[in-house]
């Protein structure tokens, strides 16, 4: 017997590139490790490059507040500046997001962004493979002469 046939219906698309959160855990089971700190960043990274590349916009809150921090003085998760930060600059993200894509376990602050997000009438994706591609050829068109590049200055 034969496996049936895959579906041949088209993949559901969206009308323009989505600006997508991807929310996961970040010090969720770490014990502030920073090596497993940056292994779920990483993770939350990589989700949005692969956003990315299927034509959206993929943010995490962490390329952004992570910076601030530094900037602010944060010596450690959880302290001062961390509070101040961390979880607002999500919340401000989110504001200017069309979705959240929830990866990962265990999160408190993630599931805060998923509740979030779908109490402002957002949608939530747990995968990428659920998110609706963008309409069109979105790849930019690549300029090789030099002299264009130039131009285009």
């Amino acid at each position: 017997m034969s496996a049936a046939p895959l579906s041949t219906a088209p993949l559901p698309t969206a009308p323009r590139p989505l600006m997508v959160l991807v929310a996961g855990p970040y010090r969720s089971g770490t014990g502030d490790d920073p090596a497993r700190l940056a292994a779920h960043a990483r993770a939350m990274h990589e989700a949005a490059l692969d956003l990315f590349r299927a034509g959206h916009l993929a943010v995490t809150g962490e390329a952004l507040a992570l910076p601030l921090l530094e900037a602010a003085g944060g010596a450690r998760p959880g302290d001062a500046a961390f509070e101040e930060i961390f979880h607002p600059v999500a919340e401000r993200l989110l504001a200017r997001c069309d979705a959240v894509l929830r990866i990962g376990g265990a999160s408190a602050g993630a599931d805060m962004m998923v509740r979030q997000a779908r109490a402002a009438g957002k949608a939530v994706y747990t995968s990428a493979d659920e998110i609706p591609r963008p309409e069109g050829d979105l790849s930019p068109d690549p300029i090789s002469n030099p002299d264009e590049i130039k131009a285009a200055r």
